[in-house]
């Protein structure tokens, strides 16, 4: 299939609205295979760009003469178009419907992205899993390297309750390796009775007598649908300028998107504390072990391991925790918050996860190298991006599809250093120490950086951090010009 037989109509005459704070651009609308460009004229040099796969639904309209075509972006941005021509209105939504709602990986825009100063291959190997399994191999001799790739999500023991030999010595190994007397602790994030009712299609939980040692808690998290739908009503609270400040709480409470954020905060916590307080092994599942799991695994992470912490040992962790541990982007992260459409495979569980991020950021502005400007990239790139980093449902998608080989790591395009501004934390001070964030209701915040961002002018925090920047730099240019006076020297 060519991209030229969706494309209806090429190029019309539009005014593009941004936002409330952003003046109209008028010019020259062209629609190809991958983007949408307006042009204000041919001596123009801010020429404004869409990345199709970025549209998460599309609203038309027409009257007289003209019609107008709303866009709501995976990032959360909303654009309208007003277009002359009803035909060419008509023509370019349909365009628009074709071609943002490719479902082949392989044409999709990062096999196609050739990007000046990068080079295909480049940066695919900057954060190997197997650099983390070495350090902790060095750290303990309980455990080897092994190239059986080995995975667990739920035990499949059924409603015959059935016994698995290996996966029960694995498990007294892991005590073995651990201080004598400990005990460990399996962090189930389903509720007992969705664990019980899991027997029926062959899962289960660990029996007690067959694990002994090991001690099973149940701290459930919503994952599915539930999440989506506590992530769309979010969004539309977010959206509407004219509610009141009651409302507006109401709005916010009964949306239980922070409800989510403190249940996920709080499991890390308890997770985290059974190893670093009590010297517990933990073992976290859930049903498939791809999403509430990865959640509450990286950022036990994040709060113990000061490494996890830094900028490349955040990257670090994304490649190793979600990327190589099967997170389906793919399909997770199909569409945003604006879609009509309700697949129940859709779930913004890598999104927590950076609002959870963001939330021991702003408790610690201190003891994160990385500030927002990375996670809003991040939840950027995971729907919608130039670069292959996020494509496929798993590694073994990624490798069929030859990802490595044919686009672009992200990691290289973050690794620029006119990036790095934009996405580093001028006040880090490397802290050695564990983080434990508050989980009280108070002590968490919306994250107004990404819910509200393109519905409140961004201008005020961008020039604080642009002032914080400067007198960070200032302060590092005095201590560099101070000269060096010896200890043999007589003090003024």
């Amino acid at each position: 299939m060519e991209f030229s037989e969706l494309i209806r109509t090429r190029q019309a005459q539009a005014e593009l609205l941004r936002g409330p704070e952003a003046p109209p651009l008028r010019g020259t609308l062209c629609v190809t295979g991958h983007h949408l460009l307006l042009s204000p004229g041919p001596q123009a040099t801010d020429l404004w760009l869409l990345l199709l796969r970025s549209i998460d639904s599309i609203e038309k309209r027409v009257a007289g003469d003209s019609g107008t075509i709303t866009l709501r972006c995976k990032d959360l941005r909303v654009l309208q178009l007003d277009i002359e021509g009803v035909e060419a209105t008509l023509d370019i939504a349909r365009s628009i419907e074709a071609l943002s709602s490719l479902e082949s990986v392989i044409t999709s825009y990062p096999f196609f992205y050739r990007p000046k100063g990068l080079r295909l291959g480049d940066a695919w190997h900057f954060h190997p899993p197997e650099s983390h399994y070495k350090r902790v191999a060095l750290e303990t001799d309980a455990w080897r390297l092994s190239e059986v790739l080995l995975r667990s999500s739920q035990p499949l023991i059924g409603p015959q309750k059935l016994r698995c030999a290996e996966d029960e010595e694995l498990l007294r190994a892991v005590l073995a390796g651990a201080r004598p007397g400990a005990w460990g602790f399996i962090v189930d994030t389903r509720s007992a009775q969705t664990a019980k009712q899991a027997r029926m299609t062959g899962g289960g939980t660990e029996s007690k007598a067959a694990y002994p040692g090991w001690k099973r808690l149940h701290r459930p998290l919503e994952r599915g649908r539930p999440l989506q739908e506590s992530f769309v009503r979010l969004v539309e609270a977010c959206g509407d300028p004219e509610q009141s400040m009651g409302r507006w709480l109401s709005r916010l409470e009964s949306c239980r998107w922070l409800a989510h954020v403190q249940e996920a905060l709080s499991t890390a916590c308890l997770a985290a504390q059974g190893m670093d307080r009590e010297g517990a092994c933990v073992l976290v599942h859930g049903a498939e072990g791809m999403d509430s799991t990865l959640l509450v695994t990286s950022l036990a992470q994040l709060i113990l391991d000061p490494l996890s912490r830094t900028m490349a040992g955040f990257q670090e962790l994304v490649e190793r925790e979600w990327i190589q541990a099967g997170h389906p982007f793919q399909l997770r992260c199909a569409h945003s918050a604006f879609s009509h459409a309700r697949p129940k495979h859709e779930a913004p569980t890598f999104l927590l996860f950076l609002d959870c991020v963001w939330q021991l950021g702003r408790q610690f502005p201190l003891s994160l190298e990385f500030g927002e400007g990375l996670l809003l990239a991040l939840f950027e790139h995971a729907y919608a991006s130039p670069f292959g980093t996020f494509l496929c449902n798993s590694e073994k998608e990624r490798c069929l599809c030859e990802v490595r080989t044919q686009t672009h790591s992200l990691w290289s395009g973050l690794s620029q250093s006119k990036e790095q501004r934009k996405l580093r934390n001028p006040l880090y001070v490397l802290n050695p120490l564990a983080i434990w964030p508050s989980v009280e209701p108070q002590s968490l915040r919306l994250w107004q950086g990404l819910f509200l961002r393109w519905t409140r002018p961004p201008e005020h925090s961008e020039a604080v951090w642009e002032k914080v920047w400067q007198i960070v730099t200032d302060e590092e240019k005095t201590e560099d010009s101070q000269p060096v006076v010896s200890a043999s020297e007589p003090q003024p």
